[in-house]
């Protein structure tokens, strides 16, 4: 893992396929990087980490050079004091400036929250992001009342309803569901929760318009957690948005699913060279 100081904190990311020669101006340097480079940055969701996209930063992934960030509090970053919703939401949004300014990323990949932050970048913040792919996300996260209220008193029923038939998964075998339940309870109950709250709090439905970089919204066909309504209203109402959708995948396609996402992917980001 490398590492990007800021606001205090040090940020850490998987860069993968850069190019140790490449020169990257950021205003923010890393503290343990080489200064390789990075065309795509992936943003997690809730209670994850970077190795969510294993199959996207590697070597068959839709683009290379490619970075993963751990969001503050997940994997190997540090954490932030912030009160859930828009406090941490700031901060999040921070995390991807930092990585993004350090590897030269300009295209933004998130997943559900990652979503949520990748917007909020591109809403209220100088960065310009180049293109952004909204993967099981959407402009408004409501998070069910019995789940905000496990995630409180009772995180294990929490974590068994999260991996319940087509919400994370819609057909993943027992190794995959041990191991996306065990990342959860290694992220910890109070920085789920805090994810969580903060993607209830999120709603840009009103402000789409003022996106003005192309998108990709691509949503897993049994979606139940994002389903593919969300994924169209993005399409319907961001001024320059394709739609994909990935067959027998749920809200973690690009894990239970990598090469149909992968392709979905790699050709949004293909079109962008025409």
């Amino acid at each position: 893992m490398e590492t990007v100081r800021h606001d205090g904190r040090e940020t850490a990311y998987r860069l993968a396929g850069g190019d140790p020669d490449a020169d990257t101006t950021a205003e923010s340097q890393s503290t343990t990087g080489s200064g390789r480079s990075a065309e795509v940055l992936y943003v997690h969701g809730s209670g994850a980490t970077h190795r969510l996209w294993a199959a996207q930063y590697g070597p068959d992934g839709p683009a290379r050079p490619a970075a993963a960030l751990d969001l503050s509090g997940h994997g190997d970053s540090e954490d932030v004091a912030t009160d859930p919703g828009p406090e941490t939401l700031d901060a999040y949004a921070r995390d991807v400036i930092a990585v993004a300014e350090a590897t030269g990323a300009d295209a933004l990949v998130g997943n559900s929250l990652g979503g949520a932050v990748v917007l909020r970048v591109a809403l209220d913040t100088d960065f310009d992001p180049a293109a952004l792919v909204l993967a099981g996300t959407g402009a408004k996260l409501a998070v069910a009342e019995d789940l905000r209220a496990w995630l409180a008193d009772d995180f294990d029923r929490a974590v068994d309803f999260l991996h319940d038939d087509d919400r994370l998964f819609h057909d993943a075998d027992e190794r995959a569901l041990d191991r996306s339940k065990s990342q959860l309870r290694a992220t910890g109950q109070a920085v789920t929760r805090r994810d969580f709250l903060t993607c209830h709090t999120f709603d840009v439905r009103d402000r789409l318009d003022e996106v003005d970089a192309p998108a990709l919204a691509v949503v897993g066909e049994h979606d139940s957690l994002t389903p593919p309504a969300y994924h169209e209203f993005l399409a319907d109402e961001l001024p320059e948005c394709e739609y994909a959708e990935i067959p027998d995948a749920a809200h973690l396609a690009m894990a239970e699913r990598p090469a149909a996402f992968n392709r979905a992917v790699g050709r949004f980001l293909d079109s962008l060279d025409d």
